[in-house]
């Protein structure tokens, strides 16, 4: 299986998971991405088995209207039962490295909202340390020099990815050279640096589910 044939397959897995649970007021949180976009293209076969949707980004809601399903604020929604989404790494507590679509920001609310965060992923994405994918921070544009020389002092190398400008208007340092050993530690140490929004590791909030694409199958790990 190539790897977007892994992708389509882990998608539909996810759609297999959450259907069974959603009823007519079911609002799903949906993430930002390739896979995740495999997963929007099979969960709108089952359009009319839930209300509708919450997207992490633009491109994510275009494509679900695109689809015909409704696409709700989070602000107005109670609750969500699923947030189902990429990653760009994920370790074996399922940690993740996100924002490789620069969409770190709004899927890390989603995550935060949703009952259960269900990760879908080819076998490539798991590895033993996250950090060989470079760490995206979400900055104010204003306090990039600022970050970037913080982000040295903990021991990256940040570098500015010229011409992006995020779903809030801000823009994206993508941190090389890292070995994340203690993910909730580091997630934490880079919030606090005035200026940063957010950092694409999702430790503090895991996802719950992971989904892996291998070609034996769909593997499935929880935390």
């Amino acid at each position: 299986m190539n790897q977007d044939q892994l992708k389509q397959a882990v998608a539909q897995a996810a759609v297999d998971h959450i259907l069974p649970r959603l009823d007519s007021k079911s609002i799903v949180g949906v993430g930002t991405g390739s896979t995740a976009n495999f997963f929007i293209d099979a969960l709108a076969k089952h359009k009319m088995d839930f209300d509708g949707a919450v997207a992490s980004s633009e491109a994510t809601a275009a494509r679900l209207k695109g689809h015909g399903i409704p696409v709700y604020d989070l602000n107005s929604t109670a609750e969500l039962e699923f947030y189902v989404d990429g990653a760009d790494e994920s370790d074996e507590h399922l940690h993740l490295i996100k924002g490789g679509g620069a969409a770190l920001t709004r899927e890390k609310i989603v995550a935060a909202v949703a009952k259960t965060f269900i990760c879908i992923a080819d076998a490539s994405k798991l590895v033993p340390v996250l950090g060989a994918f470079p760490l995206p921070v979400e900055v104010i544009p204003m306090a990039r020099s600022h970050v970037a020389r913080e982000l040295v002092k903990l021991g990256g190398d940040p570098v500015y990815r010229e011409g992006v400008l995020t779903d809030n208007g801000n823009v994206i340092l993508d941190v090389h050279n890292l070995s994340i050993t203690d993910p909730v530690k580091l997630e934490a140490d880079i919030n606090a640096i005035v200026g940063v929004v957010t950092n694409g590791l999702f430790a503090a909030r895991p996802a719950d589910l992971l989904l892996l694409g291998t070609a034996d199958g769909v593997k499935t790990l929880k935390r």
